[in-house]
């Protein structure tokens, strides 16, 4: 690992920084500890403090500072910002605690700064070997550290959980969560509650079976873990009683491929009731047919489910999406809140996941008390209030009716891991939506392989062709919007509509303001009341992460990680280059009243032209490549080999020239340090050279597009 620790003069920094006086938490300079983090601490969420990703316990990612505001916003300017090392997605939201900022940037890094100047204090790497990237289904992205006494705890993409000393950046104690030679990662933020670190792990696109474990935060020993799936009958003897439960919702041989049910995201906890709140994913594969033979609830995928923090004991779940067939998870943001309804006050959950419904349930005891659909839904008609589960449509079940099914909202979701916000002065939740249909093709063939997407659905089936009304179609009906949504009434105040769905994370203010970027660059602030925009800047990238704010000698900061990546940026490439893909510049922005700085010149954007040989395949062959690509490239270098700016758009590749060196990165994996392993074990040498005739002959169809346009202009 490597540890570059910048503290030239750091003591005396420290010395001088005690005597300095610190906007509501009274702490000592940047990295000291006048008191360290614990749970009091966090519950109780002095403003000027950022202690956990969500700001407190509840999720709320609501600041209740007010000094900038509606009225005085248009003043806010860059205060200082910090080049990040790492161009991929940046997802984090940071921490403030006693004067510094933390923040965790792609493939599991660690920074710490001054949070008045943006001096670097220090910065840990965990070395992330970097093929574990096929591992990972959107990019090498992390969303957040959590802290607890003088400690930071951090997710590694490979499967760590590493405790950091916050002044120093050194690792106290490393524990391995998972099965390193399985297809799991991290990319979540940690919480810790009690003294336990908590993390769960992704991996269901690839076969995985989903759990969620406690670490002691001073030793890193297990304290408990609590599996979401049922084991193969008979292999788990004490199996615990709600995982035999579940078994009697699940068919045929499941746990071949996991099952699924990551906790890859959303937790939240209530300290008064100890339960924590974690959001399950989705279904390994996600097409039923071959994960249950079609048929049960299969607890609990697509669920919210409350644990006993202390001791990992089940207590309550509710399954949003039962037999989720569609990458419907419920691993959304999770947020927890007092509100009044029908004239009583009620303890709440609410979620927005993936699938398009609001749902706010009584977090005692899991109770539904309202779900509304808060995006175009075409795979249910509404939810039953009696039972709790969607009224789905016939044509949902696609691999039941064996035609493909468009659905609404699609796998990306109706929102996604973009955290959402809630202003309790207005009582409204501030959603980043999707708005996206996806092609549900049942796989009559469909076999797991050790490498790839494993969902049981033909991804290349929709594969975009090169007509350009049909693409313009696509992309007009691919749109996002932050929506302003009253959880109580269950209906939409007002929203603001986005070109693509690509608008980020949300930050709320007692300010009245709502603080968002998008994949265009911009960040900006909307008036909570009724979303007018009063204020933009040009972050020369796109912004995915969700901002915070803290506050030191009586100023108030936001600050936002920017930097485009994510699924977005990878997989649906034809819509990223019909909009204008959104360049990757890696930067942490902070912003004050009054500061007038400014960041330098964007590079140019050098496109390489399109000039690929000749198509001189035959069509079999080709064929064959555009199945290979479909199921083993797409994810990353984009539907129809129109990938997005973040990796390399590998129709402009020079090695379409060069069937050897082709077959040296893609058989052989001769670029496996940059991210891109080889592909020997799953596909032969002619399948994988067939690939380069697919990109070759896409790319002779994007040219003639190209040289038509020029010559009508």
């Amino acid at each position: 690992m490597r540890i570059d620790v910048r503290r030239a003069g750091i003591t005396a920094l420290i010395v001088a920084g005690a005597a300095l006086s610190m906007a509501v938490s009274g702490a000592s300079g940047p990295g000291t500890h006048a008191s360290g983090v614990d749970g009091q601490r966090i519950a109780a969420g002095a403003p000027g403090e950022w202690l956990s990703t969500g700001r407190t316990y509840d999720e709320q990612r609501f600041s209740p500072l007010e000094q900038i505001g509606t009225g005085n916003v248009g003043q806010l300017g860059l205060a200082w910002s910090a080049d990040l090392d790492t161009a991929r997605g940046q997802e984090a939201t940071p921490l403030m605690i006693d004067g510094a900022l933390y923040v965790s940037t792609a493939w599991s890094m660690v920074k710490a700064y001054d949070a008045r100047t943006g001096k670097p204090l220090w910065s840990y790497d965990p070395e992330v070997p970097r093929e574990t990237l096929v591992k990972a289904c959107c990019d090498a992205v992390n969303r957040g550290v959590a802290a607890w006494g003088d400690r930071l705890f951090v997710g590694t993409l490979d499967g760590r959980l590493i405790a950091l000393d916050r002044a120093t950046g050194k690792p106290a104690w490393s524990v391995v969560t998972l099965d390193q030679t399985k297809n799991y990662t991290i990319t979540g933020a940690p919480r810790v509650v009690g003294g336990m670190v908590i993390i769960g792990n992704g991996g269901a696109e690839f076969g995985a079976r989903g759990y969620v474990t406690a670490y002691d935060a001073q030793t890193g020993k297990q304290r408990w873990r609590f599996y979401t799936v049922p084991a193969q009958p008979g292999t788990e003897p004490d199996e615990p009683a709600y995982l035999k439960t579940a078994a009697s919702t699940w068919y045929g041989e499941w746990w071949k491929q996991g099952g699924g049910g990551t906790v890859w995201d959303a937790m939240a906890y209530d300290p008064a009731l100890d339960l924590l709140y974690i959001g399950v994913g989705n279904g390994s594969p996600w097409n039923q047919a071959y994960r249950s033979e079609g048929k049960g609830d299969n607890l609990y995928l697509s669920s919210i489910v409350a644990i006993k923090a202390r001791t990992g004991e089940y207590v309550w779940h509710y399954q949003t999406t039962p037999g989720d067939s569609w990458d419907f998870t419920a691993t959304q943001h999770i947020m927890l809140a007092d509100l009044t309804i029908d004239g009583k006050p009620r303890k709440v959950l609410m979620q927005a996941p993936k699938n398009g419904f609001f749902y706010v349930l009584d977090r005692t005891n899991g109770q539904l008390l309202s779900a509304k659909n808060f995006v175009p839904v075409n795979w249910a008609t509404g939810v039953d209030m009696a039972t709790g589960r969607p009224i789905e449509t016939p044509e949902a079940r696609y691999y039941k009716t064996g035609k493909p099914f468009f659905g609404s909202p699609g796998a990306t979701g109706a929102h996604s891991w973009h955290p959402m916000a809630f202003d309790p002065k207005t009582g409204l939740v501030f959603i980043p939506a999707n708005i996206a249909a996806f092609p549900y093709f049942p796989d009559k063939d469909w076999k797991p392989s050790k490498l790839g997407f494993n969902v049981g659905v033909d991804m290349g089936a929709a594969t975009m062709p090169a007509i350009p009304a049909v693409r313009q179609a696509a992309a007009a009906a691919t749109t996002g919007a932050l929506i302003a949504w009253d959880p109580v009434a269950q209906k939409e105040r007002w929203r603001i509509p986005y070109k693509g769905p690509w608008n980020g994370g949300i930050l709320a203010t007692g300010g009245g303001l709502v603080f968002q970027g998008n994949a265009t660059g911009e960040f900006a602030a909307y008036s909570t009341g009724d979303g007018r925009k009063l204020w933009s800047f040009p972050a020369q990238t796109g912004v995915v992460a969700a901002p915070m704010s803290y506050a030191i000698d009586g100023e108030q900061y936001v600050a936002v990680l920017a930097g485009w990546g994510g699924v977005w940026a990878l997989a649906p490439g034809v819509l990223a280059d019909i909009s204008g893909p959104s360049r990757n510049i890696s930067r942490l922005l902070v912003f004050k009243l009054g500061a007038k700085g400014a960041l330098p010149p964007a590079p140019p954007f050098e496109q390489i032209p399109l000039d690929p040989p000749p198509s001189t395949a035959t069509p079999a062959v080709i064929a064959t490549g555009a199945a290979r690509f479909a199921r083993y490239c797409g994810v990353c270098h984009g539907d129809a080999a129109v990938a997005g700016s973040l990796i390399p758009d590998l129709r402009r590749s020079g090695t379409l020239n060069d069937a050897e060196t082709w077959r040296q990165i893609v058989h052989d994996g001769a670029l496996k340090d940059n991210g891109m392993v080889g592909f020997q074990s799953v596909m032969t040498p002619a399948e994988i050279d067939a690939i380069r005739t697919y990109v070759i002959r896409r790319a002779n169809e994007d040219k003639a597009l190209e040289d038509k346009t020029a010559r009508t202009q």
